[in-house]
């Protein structure tokens, strides 16, 4: 005989179904059955787990009434969470010893530290949930995480744009842009990552003069996809007009009095 499961258990087993899968439909019919309840318990149990996830600032449950009856979790920040995250990493930023010669900052230990690229991923998630997009693109290397986690929150692939063809991404296409300091730089995309006419969502980890941001447009182009979205981890301030005329950012990088980096947020 099967025992049935008690509720605290099933609440637990139905909210790591949503965290471990966000943005992608669950049917509640499937999971009435697995737990061997009506659909109707299912539903005071997603409502539970709803009320619960949005209290934590982390995003809602939205529930599909048609024949397909599942539910999703979309992930989306609260003001106060979001706030809450980007103080942390903007503080962490602001610290001397990451000053890099030409303004620059450091920030690789950030972004493929998981905890931090997760949070800073359902950030930009979070901005980009109403864009409905198809696919996030990205440009190696250190963008690769953090598009990957947006991706991951969105429910969506990540196409990750190389500065070198490999043979093992198969037939690729190239485009060629220019950079701030005048040169021309090559941008290959596996033409299997990428199908025509989708919609783009593209990630950056930094943005100077948005030259490698423009170039993922370009590449967007050449595959004759819609680009709905331009998300960065940080801008410069310096200069203030980019290639990319349209994009949101998490932080923002400037100089302070004393020529010093000052990290703040954005929004």
């Amino acid at each position: 005989m099967t025992v049935k499961i008690q509720r605290t258990e099933r609440l637990v087993r139905i909210a790591s179904r949503f965290l471990l899968f966000p943005s992608r439909l669950i049917s509640m019919t499937q999971m009435a059955e697995a737990f061997k309840v009506s659909k109707t318990v299912i539903s005071d149990d997603v409502s539970i787990i709803n009320s619960s996830l949005t209290e934590e600032g982390i995003g809602t449950i939205t529930v599909d009434r048609g024949r397909t009856g599942g539910a999703s979790f979309l992930p989306a920040l609260s003001p106060g969470k979001r706030k809450e995250i980007l103080e942390t990493v903007a503080r962490l930023l602001s610290d001397r010893d990451r000053v890099l010669p030409g303004g620059l900052i450091y920030y690789g230990d950030i972004l493929f530290d998981p905890m931090y690229a997760f949070s800073l991923g359902m950030s930009l998630a979070s901005d980009f949930l109403e864009c409905e997009a198809d696919v996030v693109m990205t440009s190696e290397v250190k963008g690769i995480p953090l598009a990957l986690f947006t991706a991951h929150c969105l429910g969506l692939p990540l196409a990750v744009c190389r500065f070198r063809n490999r043979a093992s991404d198969g037939p690729a296409v190239a485009v060629h842009y220019p950079t701030g300091t005048g040169d021309v730089q090559a941008m290959y995309l596996g033409t299997r990552q990428l199908q025509k006419g989708k919609r783009v969502l593209i990630i950056d980890d930094y943005m100077r003069g948005g030259s490698t941001a423009a170039g993922m447009l370009l590449m967007a182009k050449e595959f004759k996809a819609e680009v709905v979205g331009t998300g960065v981890f940080i801008a410069s301030g310096e200069p203030a007009k980019k290639a990319v005329a349209d994009y949101r950012a998490l932080l923002r990088l400037e100089k302070s009095s004393d020529g010093s980096p000052l990290v703040s947020i954005v929004g």
